[in-house]
């Protein structure tokens, strides 16, 4: 299918200045303080003041100089962020004002335009039941808003989730440590192994998109349903209060479980519905990491 450039753009302006606005007003300082550098980088030498910590003391430099130096030290701010992106079948789905795929897009804007500000360098992996696109990190907005024209560009298919190649070839191509956001609905099996290894390396935020009729089915009668990823139809018969009980305690049951094998792995949880503003959500992300560090 053809893609239309003209609306593409009016969509990628659209979250451009949404994000644009959320950045400025709420995230940009909240960024800074939850996702540190890789460290400490020698800065310069300066005169010895007393009071300075003699294991700073820079002998090499005392030694020509004639009386003592001390090396500055700062931290290393650069970081680079990735985003692995879901864009399998199921992302097209969405029962309220928008498809998964396009909170998804949303996202990684405000993500991406907050590490911009930063200065930190933006890269992009879409998956599906293979790996779509990788774009390599790059600083500058412009980088930021391809990300997001990539993911609002890709094609609607009906291929599967797999998240744990996805994670494989993260791994692959990034050997230096960075912040890591999976922004997928996470309707894929046996990753856990990949998502471990990935945790080890980087600093990982799964990014979980759903969908309020994913938790939940309405009393509508006959409804076909049709699987986006493998174009089975089933009807079902929502008017069965057994089945709508089934179907939410199924769904609350996976979403614990879930849940558990993130908190399991240490790796934070970023959970965001179609059916509200995310804003909040990355908020509660950010304070729970502030309150993390301030304690050690």
């Amino acid at each position: 299918m053809a893609i239309d450039v003209k609306a593409l753009m009016k969509q990628v302006g659209r979250i451009r200045v949404v994000t644009n606005r959320l950045v400025d007003e709420h995230l940009s300082g909240e960024y800074h303080s939850v996702f540190k550098g890789q460290g400490i980088e020698f800065d310069e030498v300066r005169e010895y003041v007393p009071g300075d910590d003699i294991r700073s003391i820079d002998w090499n430099v005392t030694a020509r100089m004639g009386h003592p130096y001390v090396k500055r030290f700062s931290e290393e701010r650069e970081l680079t962020i990735l985003f692995v992106v879901d864009v399998s079948g199921s992302q097209s789905f969405g029962s309220d004002t928008r498809p998964k795929s396009e909170l998804a897009a949303e996202v990684t804007c405000l993500l991406a335009l907050s590490a911009i500000k930063n200065q930190d360098k933006v890269g992009l992996i879409l998956f599906s039941d293979h790996i779509e696109k990788s774009l390599p990190p790059r600083k500058g907005r412009t980088a930021a808003l391809r990300l997001v024209r990539e993911v609002l560009a890709a094609e609607e298919t009906r291929r599967g989730t797999d998240i744990a190649g996805a994670l494989r070839f993260l791994n692959q191509i990034q050997k230096r440590r960075a912040v890591v956001f999976v922004i997928s609905d996470f309707m894929a099996p046996d990753y856990e192994r990949e998502l471990r290894v990935a945790a080890k390396r980087h600093d990982v935020v799964c990014c979980r998109i759903g969908d309020p009729r994913e938790e939940s089915l309405p009393d509508v009668g006959l409804v076909e349903v049709q699987d986006p990823e493998t174009g089975d139809v089933v009807l079902l018969d929502t008017s069965c209060r057994s089945l709508r009980e089934g179907f939410a305690a199924e769904a609350k049951r996976e979403l614990e479980a879930e849940t558990r094998r993130f908190r399991k792995l240490k790796v934070d949880l970023l959970s965001m519905n179609t059916d509200r503003p995310f804003v909040d959500d990355v908020h509660r992300l950010f304070r729970k990491r502030q309150v993390r560090a301030a304690r050690g």
